[in-house]
């Protein structure tokens, strides 16, 4: 849009405004999106259960999904790739972390045994694309598009199977919580209509600024994408865990989490690498094997205690180790 390359010619507190502008059209533009469509659903007699699994999960990923989008069409890979990679440890670290100070983070038994071990598959997958050179020519180290291919058939696994243990299991731990307000179809369609205009026009914002950021303050793009736009787009799943947490539902913010980090690894990350091959970047090894850790990290807390929970001081771990980590990271750009 030559409108925001006009406005970040300006300088660069231009371009920070653009980016906090940016994240608050993608967040009301995912929002509207998944109310829009959940009130299409219900029309048409979807339940709650379908709706949850698919409109609203998919919903919690778009802010993530459309700042990849952007950025593979304007070529700026690194952001593609950290934005994810940031995205997920931030989830991990940060947010598991808080929510587990606030209270003790209970986890269910399906989390334990499938959805952990495969967000530790995930960022496993991730290092090793990152870690050796891609024998299909697309990209030397890298995410290339048969990778992608592959993130995308391990998320089409990931949907049956929560499909199929939603049905054999209606009450087993909590679903994403479905919008219930009566919408006409006519303002539903308005309101997805307005989703898609704010996701778009918020990614724009968000991927231009970024660069643009970068560039003024002579940091890589990669640094920007693992810090603030990996930030701001994990501020859904930051106030939904720590509220959930405050009524002591913490378990709803374990779900969203791990939940979230496979959804923006297999389906994000995916997609992206599918229409345009990701290389690597300096520091990639670290970032994926740091998203990589926090699952298992996670799953190591859940199953060394009786209550099967994060407790606070695992909470106080995460947000250590995320602390010297990113410490580290910004001292060697």
């Amino acid at each position: 849009m030559d409108i925001i390359s006009n406005l970040l010619s300006y300088g660069m507190w231009v371009g920070i405004v653009l980016i906090i502008a940016g994240f608050i059209a993608l967040v009301k533009g995912a929002d509207w999106l998944v109310d829009g469509a959940s009130a299409i659903a219900k029309r048409f007699g979807i339940s709650d259960l379908v709706i949850g699994l698919t409109v609203v999960a998919f919903g919690t990923s778009m802010p993530e999904f459309m700042v990849n989008m952007v950025s593979v069409a304007e070529g700026t890979t690194d952001l593609a790739i950290t934005n994810i990679l940031g995205s997920n440890i931030i989830n991990t670290f940060v947010i598991l972390g808080l929510t587990a100070l606030v209270y003790p983070v209970v986890s269910q038994k399906r989390s334990r045994d499938f959805d952990i071990p495969l967000s530790i598959i995930a960022g496993i997958l991730v290092f090793a694309f990152v870690a050796v050179n891609s024998p299909f020519g697309e990209v030397g180290r890298g995410i290339s598009r048969f990778g992608g291919i592959i993130l995308l058939v391990l998320f089409c696994y990931f949907l049956y199977n929560t499909f199929r243990h939603a049905k054999d299991h209606p009450d087993d731990g909590p679903t994403e919580e479905v919008p219930d307000k009566e919408i006409t179809v006519r303002r539903a369609l308005c309101l997805i209509l307005a989703g898609l205009v704010g996701l778009v026009v918020g990614g724009e914002m968000i991927v231009k600024s970024a660069v643009d950021l970068a560039t003024r303050m002579g940091v890589s793009e990669a640094i920007i994408g693992l810090t603030i736009v990996a930030l701001g787009t994990s501020l859904p799943e930051l106030a939904t865990s720590v509220i959930a947490a405050t009524k002591h539902n913490s378990d709803i913010a374990l779900g969203n989490v791990v939940g979230s980090n496979i959804f923006n690894v297999f389906f994000v990350l995916g997609t992206s690498a599918a229409v345009l091959p990701l290389p690597a970047y300096d520091g990639i090894e670290l970032d994926a094997w740091m998203a990589a850790v926090g699952s298992m990290l996670v799953w190591l807390f859940v199953k060394t205690n009786r209550e099967r929970e994060i407790k606070r001081w695992g909470g106080a771990i995460l947000l250590l180790v995320y602390a010297g980590y990113l410490t580290y990271r910004l001292l060697n750009v």
